[in-house]
């Protein structure tokens, strides 16, 4: 059984198919999801998808989203966590972090919202599940400064040595689409020699498509789409496993382990 542990279930990308998009994943061997908020708007929508599939999910206000959120979406974020304290699906703060690709974020607002989302996640007791594009050394200098429950570095694709600090630090790395891309060199590198209590798995869907379901832009032009879904998540560990040179079932046992020491919370949700 496996754990997609970053999956945008309530994307709009789903909105035609989302029950048949969680039967495919189920008769995949994915049987669980971890469905993160981006902001305020959506805690209510992934809560309740989350309550519908049995799956699990997490509040947080992403960094793409902070430009459009205001100071009081942190007190509403602190009455959501609250609120759901004793809800056994929630499993985590996220998204949150910082994004040093998109052009146009303010890297001060994201960065207060970043710090005061860390310090919601301590005072909860909560793990985090941390944006950090082309962003890891600030994300990291913002866990060394505030003491969380650990969680998962989402889409990690920072240097060995970023990667062993977010270790260090008790965060599990996600590996997901981009890892079975031939291409991707470092993050093929980083999937075959961190520690083995570092990788988890992850699609990221709709988002991050596998080699297997890349379009070229001649495609995509003439209307093909690169959609990734969480079904998607068993195919990945096998890239996973390749890499490592471990065996489907010793993937298996070793990224359930990672996921339950990132999320403890997974746990009654699993057994």
């Amino acid at each position: 059984m496996w754990t997609d542990t970053h999956c945008h279930l309530d994307a709009r990308e789903f909105d035609a198919d989302r029950d048949a998009v969680v039967a495919r994943a189920a008769a995949a061997g994915v049987r669980m999801q971890v469905l993160p908020a981006v902001e305020v708007g959506n805690f209510a929508t992934v809560r309740a998808l989350a309550h519908r599939h049995g799956l699990a999910y997490a509040l947080g206000i992403h960094p793409m989203c902070v430009m459009q959120a205001r100071d009081e979406d942190l007190d509403r974020l602190r009455d959501a966590l609250r609120e759901a304290r004793d809800d056994p699906r929630l499993v985590a703060v996220g998204e949150i972090g910082l994004d040093g690709f998109v052009p146009g974020l303010d890297m001060a607002t994201q960065q207060r919202f970043f710090t005061e989302q860390l310090k919601i996640a301590r005072d909860a007791g909560l793990p985090a599940l941390l944006h950090s594009r082309r962003a890891a050394d600030p994300v990291l200098a913002g866990l060394r400064r505030i003491d969380t429950p650990g969680g998962i570095a989402h889409a990690f694709n920072g240097s060995r040595q970023q990667a062993d600090t977010f270790v260090a630090l008790g965060y599990r790395l996600g590996f997901g689409g981009a890892m079975t891309h031939e291409r991707a060199l470092n993050i093929r590198r980083l999937a075959a020699e961190v520690a083995d209590a570092a990788p988890v798995l992850e699609t990221d869907s709709p988002d991050i498509a596998p080699q297997w379901l890349y379009k070229t832009a001649a495609q995509r032009a003439a209307g093909a789409t690169m959609r990734n879904e969480p079904a998607e998540l068993a195919r990945i560990a096998d890239t996973l496993a390749d890499l490592r040179g471990w065996t489907r079932e010793a993937t298996a046992q070793r990224v359930r382990a990672n996921t339950l020491a990132a999320l403890p919370r997974l746990a009654a949700l699993l057994d």
